[in-house]
């Protein structure tokens, strides 16, 4: 920070180094503004951000090969600059060393250095997977934390993507717990997304610069549970304006206000004006927790449709039904439609995949009791994506090495068995639950590669098993949030248990005397929020990506993944589902999983990584790029050393068969997700998990409610939900 002051000092006085090489200027980066800027920060931000101004610190690691930059302040007027700094690592092959006196060459070339980097824009780097990359075509992943929708410190970088060729930034950010020195709150949205979004800005201005290897036009997001949904959200809102005023009020360079009121998104290299991007190519999402503002009404529709589904209380099934026919209503009202062909299902059984198909929620109470009453071509297309998910996992047994398989009786196969095993026969064995697994095909929590990965000083494995790292959102750790079956102890969350709701309680919140008590605070929180912030906007609005997907002033990534874990239970797998097909309507290409089994922020099992999907998404869209296709799987040669089956048996509900592979019903799979998902059915304002909210509550109050379509239930049938609510409190 005593760095940045002193540049900021020095760019007052009228001193501008550009430190320009101008080789980073792409073909997207070209467009020239109408007229520079003519806000008085922008040369002062501008100078104050360029690196060759900073001169960071850069360490080398000798076994990853990588050169890393300790944390710099991103912006130029940080209000927390703890959270507001970035860090950069680097592929040792783009670097011939380290510049300490500024005459352009390296003097250091190994150790720790302050300086500007020499970067080597000749060299190449070839990926696990034969993708190759060099100094000006590397992709740069932005691993965004906000676990939780928290704050996240500054971290390191960690070297985790060095040997796939890839520039890995780490950043920090504001959360809903953050305050200034003086207690004042200063976490509301969207302070998570634009600290990245200003993280994305420097570290771009910089490859611009010629201080940073990196293509600016191959940014891809990645994160974890709160830090999924903010990967998503860093795509899906890319380059809108609506986040302007929040950027320029922290510093943030290639975002400035003009005095007539007009913006500039310029920045200045070798003296042109250049358009600087916070948008991104690709997205790879993992638990995205996102869109919050229908996942109420989607987690409480996706219990509904098990009738079997045995909720805590009668408040909370009549509140469920409620909201289940509010989201009929919200997805009706949409107008949503997809392209067969762009999903691969055959929506409307005529036989192909060639038409485009309206999605609608359907009710008949007597023609469906099996999902009480739900029904649908939304309901199609979900159940589609589910049996793909399992047919994909099945698809993918050949890759397992360490599994255990059985026959019918229980006992293990022979090694001479297991190497003469088929694809059907692996796919029946595993319906069947004859097998135990290895770990090749077990995801127990924690993205693939992580933020910072496995490298010292990194920022911590969203699995939350790393020393200083958020808490572990399973729930199983010291400090973690309560187990969201019932066994936590808190009536109320607190930031320090990173819950909003109590998952024992039955009722929504310990602290109202009834349900007119309750009824006001939403009232009355909901009323604030409407009103706007300083700047006039919804935060839950703007914290929305469907909002965003596809609407003008916004610029759309080329591909997007998002991973969801299907047993997991703090959202529901509509949500990913909403984006999908916003993103397809939006010309992006899109995929979503729905990992057979996987938990939440599951891992990447079975051959599978985030490197493979960006590589193979490089040979996809990028001209003259190497086409990558998955290494064909070796085979099992011998059976593991479980010692009895332990899988699930599927067939009382799956259907197989070679030709067809698998098949399941809607009411199969809603008996799926409840009976696997690991949270307590929610029925109240927020769900029960912090992550789901804006605002922490305390030990004496809520969280802020801020759900409308929750409100708009308790004011629409507040007599019968008062009775159930007012009598459960008394019980």
């Amino acid at each position: 920070m005593t760095a940045l002051i002193l540049v900021l000092g020095f760019a007052a006085c009228g001193t501008n180094s550009d430190g320009t090489d101008g080789s980073q200027i792409t073909e997207t980066n070209q467009g020239i503004s109408g007229s520079a800027s003519d806000s008085a920060d922008k040369t002062v931000i501008e100078t104050a951000l360029n690196l060759a101004n900073i001169q960071p610190e850069w360490t080398y690691s000798e076994n990853a090969d990588a050169w890393t930059m300790a944390v710099v302040t991103a912006v130029a007027n940080a209000e927390l600059p703890d959270y507001q700094g970035v860090s950069v690592c680097v592929p040792g092959a783009y670097v011939k060393g380290v510049d300490t006196d500024g005459d352009g060459s390296a003097d250091v070339t190994d150790g720790t250095a302050s300086g500007n980097l020499v970067i080597d824009y000749d060299a190449t780097v070839t990926s696990t997977n034969g993708q190759i990359y060099t100094a000006a075509t590397a992709p740069v992943i932005i691993n965004t934390g906000a676990a939780g929708y928290s704050a996240q410190s500054n971290q390191t970088a960690g070297t985790t993507y060095a040997k796939e060729g890839y520039i890995n930034i780490a950043c920090g950010n504001r959360g809903k717990q953050s305050t200034l020195s003086d207690g004042t709150y200063t976490g509301d949205a969207p302070s998570c997304l634009v600290d990245q979004k200003n993280a994305v800005h420097f570290v771009k201005f910089n490859i611009l610069l010629g201080n940073l290897p990196g293509s600016v036009d191959y940014f891809v997001s990645t994160g974890g549970s709160g830090g999924g949904a903010h990967a998503t959200m860093l795509a899906a809102t890319s380059n809108n304006p609506d986040f302007y005023d929040y950027e320029i009020s922290q510093g943030a360079v290639g975002v400035y206000k003009n005095s007539d009121g007009s913006y500039s998104t310029t920045v200045t290299v070798n003296g042109s004006e250049v358009e600087l991007s916070d948008g991104l190519w690709g997205c790879m999402a993992y638990s995205a927790i996102t869109s919050l503002a229908e996942a109420d009404m989607t987690l409480a529709f996706e219990y509904y449709l098990n009738p079997d589904y045995s909720f805590n209380t009668d408040f909370q099934k009549q509140l469920a039904e409620y909201l289940a026919a509010e989201y009929m209503e919200y997805i009706n009202a949409q107008n949503l439609s997809v392209d067969e062909s762009k999903v691969g299902f055959d929506l409307n059984g005529d036989g192909d995949v060639s038409d485009t198909v309206a999605l609608t929620i359907e009710y008949d109470e007597t023609g469906h009791t099996d999902t009480n009453g739900y029904y649908g071509t939304y309901l199609d297309l979900y159940l589609a994506e589910f049996e793909q998910s399992l047919q994909d996992y099945i698809d993918r047994l050949a890759y397992a090495e360490d599994w255990t398989w059985f026959n019918s009786d229980g006992t293990a196969l022979s090694d001479s068995e297991v190497a003469a095993m088929t694809d059907a026969d692996r796919a029946q064995a595993f319906i069947n639950g004859w097998y135990v697994k290895g770990s090749t095909g077990s995801s127990s929590g924690g993205m693939e590669g992580g933020p910072g990965g496995d490298s010292a000083g990194g920022p911590p494995d969203m699995s939350g098993d790393s020393a200083g790292g958020p808490p572990d959102m399973s729930g199983d750790s010291a400090g973690s949030p309560p187990d969201m079956n019932g066994g936590g102890t808190e009536e109320v969350g607190t930031p320090d248990s990173g819950s909003t709701q109590s998952a024992s309680s039955k009722t929504d919140s310990a602290n109202y005397a009834s349900f007119a008590e309750m009824l006001a605070a939403y009232q009355a929180d909901i009323a604030e929020i409407q009103a706007g912030d300083e700047y006039g906007n919804n935060i839950v609005d703007l914290y929305n990506p469907l909002n965003y997907i596809g609407a003008e002033g916004t610029d759309n990534p080329t591909w997007t993944r998002i991973l969801m874990g299907a047993s997991e239970g703090d959202i529901s797998m509509m949500n990913s589902l909403n984006l999908q097909i916003a993103w397809l309507n939006a010309g992006t290409d899109a995929e979503i999983e729905w990992q057979w089994n996987g938990g939440h922020v599951p891992s990447e099992i079975f051959g599978d990584s985030l490197s493979l999907y960006v590589d193979t998404m490089y040979g996809e869209y990028v001209d003259g790029a190497v086409k990558i296709t998955k290494a064909a799987a070796s085979g099992q040669t011998s059976n593991g050393d479980g010692t009895e089956p332990s899988g699930t048996d599927l067939s009382g509900w799956v259907s197989f068969d070679g030709t067809n592979g698998v098949g399941m019903t809607l009411a199969g799979a809603a008996a799926y997700r409840t009976s696997g998902a690991a949270k307590a059915m929610p029925g109240f304002d927020v769900m029960d998990y912090g992550q789901e909210d804006y605002v922490f509550g305390s030990s004496s109050a809520d969280a802020r409610h801020w759900d409308q379509y929750v409100l708009k239930v308790l004011e629409a049938h507040e007599d019968t939900l008062a009775e159930l609510f007012n009598k459960q409190l008394n019980s």
